[in-house]
This record gives structure tokens, sequence and C-alpha cells, in this order.
């Protein structure tokens, strides 16, 4: 038998989460092993090849991350990762369009400024970074500081560049609430609500208005209020952010799956393989920690089990809801290219948009967020998805969706153009999450064409061309898809936990998960799941992560490493801040 290898870390699942905690860790000096039950990384930062010469990003492309600490802390650039700096503008006319039942209205400039000033981009200076940092890259408070208004950090933030904008309402009202006082138009502020509930934050849920709002900046290039995209999407992200880990040390392996976790009075001290792992039941021992950046179902419920925590830990954990909605993308390849219908080829003001309104190289026609009249359409799209938890029943004008515009790449990535065809972008539209159908986790399945025809129809409120002569493949995957593809999606969508008030600032609905810690010694957790913040912010959680594990005295990154502005030291522990010294 072969001798127990040793690493200081070992971490469990190469998504983003996994992969940024091996780099921070290993470039802090650490051993540090990767294993990944899939046969490659990325979790859900993927590009997929469905046929030869079609490369389509499965939603997986716009940049949740603009602020984050660690595109400097681990020098990415120098790893491969490249942004593509030729953003949309989203104060010329053809871009202040949005897509209503009755074609293309604009908002205003009203809205522009309420939209600007709550996101800190009118500030003398700006401060949407100093903002978006606050809201998720920062640590939740240590259990002994009591939470309130004045010591939430985006609420600090606010404070000290724009006192006057301060209320109540940030803290107890909806994302609704708040637009309502800052904002003009109904049909932006339906868009911007829809674009937060499909970022895991929602319009209407009470006491998350900035987190919601902010889900929405962290789409804009911070400060100018412009949006960009990384070269290759999420995909190429993550291509920098291995090969980051890689070059400081970390060994990645895939095909591992992890069958449990090894306890050891009370101390989490490895992992033993699944016997399908291409090391098969083999264990690998941690020197100083097990990182679980897999969801909290599979981590405490399969890999620790119930001999090793408490019952009423256990049930915490499966109270925890990994579900939102799920997110249907759709992708169509087709003989010609998609065409604006005739009532959105036009606009009012403007004239002819079929070229202004379009992305990237091949002008393809964008539709942004359909339709956005007025909020009582997406109340009701929110009632049949969260409500009735079935078969859609809105009619498919009414139903909303939006299109990423992924099209604004570089023409070197592939997108939109195949000598047999054109690649369309990605339509993604929001349905019930199968373990929440009233039918049963294989609804979604057993109505699988049926569901194909009706996103069609509903995609087919603005273009032309999603006709069967016209189609040559159609690709969605239904949230059992996803979840059996084992992505990190879990069946809902892609943000894998939501922005709501129990998962801020330490507020989880299960104790024993504050901070990232576990009932476990030694075994931490590293997944939106299980840790604030939910929704997709690259970098956010190992970032967050960093700050316990120093105060732990795990790692001791070098003079590279700084701390949130925000973070407030546990009482008794080290400081993940060089100028703030914990009262012993």
């Amino acid at each position: 038998m072969s001798k127990d290898e040793r690493f200081d870390i070992v971490i469990i699942g190469g998504g983003p989460n996994g992969m940024a905690s091996a780099a921070y860790l290993a470039k802090s000096g650490l051993s540090v092993c990767l294993l990944e039950e899939r046969v490659e990384c990325g979790g859900a930062c993927e590009t997929q090849e469905p046929i030869p010469g079609v490369r389509i990003y499965p939603h997986a492309m716009l940049m949740y991350a603009s602020p984050a600490p660690g595109f400097d802390q681990l020098e990415l650039w120098k790893y491969g990762f490249r942004m593509n700096w030729d953003p949309m503008n989203f104060t010329a006319p053809e871009s202040m369009l949005l897509a209503c039942t009755d074609g293309w209205r604009s908002y205003t400039d009203k809205d522009l400024e309420g939209w600007g000033r709550l996101g800190g981009m009118f500030g003398a200076p700006p401060f949407t970074k100093e903002l978006l940092r606050a809201t998720f890259w920062t640590p939740p408070h240590p259990p002994e500081v009591e939470v309130t208004a004045d010591n939430i950090p985006y609420m600090q933030v606010y404070k000290k560049h724009d006192p006057d904008i301060w209320s109540q309402d940030f803290l107890e009202g909806t994302m609704f609430d708040v637009m309502d006082e800052y904002c003009d138009t109904e049909w932006f502020k339906t868009a911007m609500a829809y674009a937060a509930y499909a970022s895991g934050a929602a319009g209407h849920w009470e006491g998350v208005a900035i987190p919601a709002i902010a889900c929405c900046h962290l789409l804009i290039l911070t400060n100018t209020g412009a949006t960009s995209f990384p070269r290759g999407g999420l995909h190429g992200y993550f291509h920098s952010i291995h090969r980051c880990a890689v070059h400081h040390g970390a060994v990645i392996r895939t095909s591992c799956p992890v069958d449990e976790i090894l306890i050891d009075d009370g101390q989490a001290v490895g992992v033993r393989l699944r016997e399908t792992a291409a090391s098969g039941g083999k264990v690998i021992r941690a020197n100083k920690a097990v990182i679980a950046a897999c969801d909290v179902h599979q981590a405490f419920l399969k890999m620790v089990g119930p001999r090793h925590l408490d019952p009423a830990f256990i049930q915490g954990v499966k109270d925890i809801s990994l579900k939102n909605q799920t997110l249907y993308v759709n992708q169509f390849f087709t003989k010609e290219p998609l065409t604006y219908k005739d009532i959105f080829k036009t606009a009012p003001g403007i004239g002819d948009i079929t070229q202004t309104r379009a992305t990237g190289p091949n002008k393809y026609p964008w539709g942004g967020i359909y339709p956005c009249d007025h909020r009582d359409i997406y109340y009701g799209d929110c009632a049949d998805i969260d409500g009735f938890k079935g078969k859609p029943t809105i009619e498919p004008k009414y139903k909303m969706w939006f299109e990423a515009p992924n099209l604004a790449f570089d023409p070197s990535d592939c997108q939109g153009y195949h000598p047999k065809g054109h690649v369309s972008a990605p339509f993604e539209i929001a349905l019930t999450s199968p373990d929440y159908h009233v039918e049963g986790e294989d609804a979604p399945d057993k109505y699988r064409d049926e569901i194909g025809k009706y996103m069609i129809e509903c995609c087919s409120q603005m273009f032309d061309g999603l006709d069967d002569d016209n189609i040559i493949h159609h690709w969605f995957a239904t949230g059992r898809d996803v979840e059996l593809r084992n992505t990190g999606l879990i069946g809902g969508t892609w943000a894998g936990s939501r922005h709501c008030e129990d998962q801020l600032w330490g507020n989880r609905p299960s104790e024993g998960l504050e901070r990232y810690r576990t009932p476990i010694d030694g075994l931490y957790h590293a997944h939106q799941t299980s840790g604030h913040p939910g929704g997709l912010c690259l970098m956010a959680i190992p970032y967050n992560l960093m700050h316990i594990l120093i105060e732990d005295g795990v790692v001791e990154p070098g003079a590279w490493w700084y701390a949130a502005p925000e973070y407030i030291p546990q009482e008794g522990k080290i400081s993940a801040d060089p100028n703030k010294k914990s009262k012993l």
C-alpha cells in the first residue's frame, strides 16, 4: 500500500472558490493539494464545444469581479488574464434602450443619475470600488460584534463619501423602495430588479436593497458606467487563476472525488478519496487545514457525516436553501443570424438601430432584458417561479428573459461565426428549480421538449429567425442537466446561493458556519452555499477566508497581502490587518 501523502492544506473542489483559495495559500508559501471530482477544473467558468468549431459560453461570460483585490494580490496579468477594453457605452442613445412589449423605451438622465449615485459613480472621487468591496469583499464581523447600521461595511462607505444618501430604507426596504426614491422610469427599475434577481439577489426582498443593487453594479466596469468582458469569458479568467496556483506550487488533481473528510478527535486531518478516483482509496493528510470548496450539503451531510456533528447542526445544514431559480441558458446555432422584429429595428428619437444596438465584430443584435414594461411583469414572473413552482404558465409575450452580450468578445474568441452557420448569444430564462418543482425533481426533464419550444416562443417576441427552417441546433440545459454535470450550480441559478439578509454579515441560518469556520477544528468552508457572499463574486470568498485563516494562525501571507478596510479582527485572534490589533 502506498504511503499517505501530506500537504499543509487539502482543498475539496476545483471551481472558482477552490482554485482561488489554492492560489492565495500557495502564494503564501504553503503546500496545497486541490482535489476535483470532474475530469477538469473550472466549475461554472466553462466553455463548451458541443459540435466541432462551435464554442459557447453557457452564461459564464460576465465579469462579476472588477473590484476584486485578487487581481493585483495574485498578479493575474502574469498568468494570462486579459480584458477586452472595448466596452459598450451605456450613456449612448442606442444603449439607453430597454425592450418592452411595445418596442424600445429609453431610460432617462434621472435614471442614470440616481443609479450612478447609488453605486458611488458620481462621488468626488467616485467610490464604486470601495462600495463593492465593502459589500462583498469583506468578511463578516466577529460573533462578539453586534451588527448595526453604524458598522455594516457598505453603510460606512456611504456615510464616509455621501452621507446625505443614507437612509434606514437601505437596511429595511427592498431594491424597489430605494429605486423609487432615486430613479425615474418604471422600465429601468424593472430591468435592474430582474438583473439582481438573476444575479442572486432580488428586487422584492426586504433588507437587501444595497446588496441587490451592488449585484448589478458588479456587471459594470468599476467607476466608468460601461461594461467590459474578460477575454475568453470566465473560462479565460479561470485559466489565469489555475496557472497562478500551479506556478506557486499547488498540486491540482482531477478525477479525484473525495469520499470522506477524516476527523481525528474533533480535528480535520485529511481526506480519503473515493474508490473510483484516479488515485482510488488513497488518503491525503492535511497538516494545517481542510477546505471544503463544495456545496454545504455534500461537505457536511456526506463527507463529514452525522457521527462527527451535532444533530441540531445537521438539521440547520439541511434547512439551508441551495436554490433560487434555475437559469435555462439557451444558445442557438442558425443558418442565418437572428434579426430584430420590425418593432425593434427602430427606436423613438434614434431611428434605425440595427447596426448600433449590436455587439461584436459581426454586429449581432443585442436585446438585453425583455420585457421591462413595469414591475407587475417582474412580480408575475417571480410568482410563477417561486410561488407556483411548476411548468411556466406565463404567456411568452410576458415572460422575462435576458440576452447576455458575450459577442462583444474579440474575433479571435470564435464567437458568432461558423462556416456553416451562426452562434447566438446566450438567452437566459429563469424557471422553477428541480428540487422545488411540484411534480418532482425529474419533471423538468419530462417536459424538456415542451420547455424548449416555450423558450423559443419567448425569445421570438423580439427576434426573427427562431424557426425550424433556420435553427440547426438549440442547446439548453435543464436544472437536472446542470446538477448532474456537477458544475457547482447544484440545480439552482449560477449564483448558487442567494444574497438574502440571513446570509450577510454572519447571520447564517445555521449556527456553526460563521466566518467560514465549522464545528470541526481545522475544517473551513469556501462555497456560495455556506459562505458570504452568495452570487458569482469571483475571489470574494477566498479573499474573505484568508482573513480567518490568518486569524487562526493557519497562514502568514507576505507583504503583498492587505486586508479589507472594514474588516474587524476577532478578539483573542491574530489580526489579518497588521495595522489593527485584536483586543486580547
